[in-house]
């Protein structure tokens, strides 16, 4: 059933990543230039611990071993985020389908203690984790996809990316007296 593999890490895809991330800066940067002066400096260190915030939530790894799967965090926020979580390819029995509000579908994992486990979807180099996680469980992963298609962060990515110029381009402009 398991088949010896070396280890292989994957995080989070960069479209889906930097698109996140800039969401949150066009939606957040503003907010300590259009405040009164008082609170200035109090919602530009919120918009910095924010910031890191979004990308410790963001840092998530999926590793693959001959052991088995483990989903977790970098060390430097591992402390704060503590959703992750590891299962051998012995202790994995099956995955369930499960529909989503928007019409997708996500995996959970489960296994032999009764446990599930949410299948990471929003990796980089999907096709080749589900390559190596069908070898290595033994799981017909034929029907496993994407979370959403990637047109949809790049349709967000090209939205936040306008309104980071937008907002940009107001700020000079209200800076420079034009």
């Amino acid at each position: 059933m398991t088949q010896a593999i070396g280890p292989s890490r994957y995080s989070m895809a960069a479209v889906i990543r930097f698109t996140l991330l800039g969401l949150y800066l066009a939606l957040v940067a503003p907010l300590p230039l259009l405040a009164p002066a008082p609170w200035r400096l109090a919602l530009l260190g919120a918009l910095v611990l924010g910031l890191a915030l979004v990308v410790a939530a963001t840092s998530e790894e999926v590793v693959i071993d001959a052991g088995g799967i483990a989903v977790g965090y970098p060390s430097w926020c591992n402390w704060l985020i503590r959703r992750s979580w590891s299962q051998s390819w012995s202790a994995i029995t099956g995955l369930t389908a499960v529909a989503t509000s928007q019409g997708g579908r996500v995996f959970y994992l489960r296994c032999l203690d009764g446990s599930a486990y949410l299948l990471p979807q929003r990796i980089a180099r999907f096709d080749e984790f589900l390559e190596l996680f069908s070898q290595a469980s033994g799981l017909d992963s034929s029907g496993i996809g994407r979370i959403s298609p990637p047109w949809t962060y790049q349709l967000l990515a090209l939205l936040s990316g306008s309104m980071l110029v937008g907002e940009a381009t107001l700020a000079l402009a209200f800076k420079t007296g034009n």
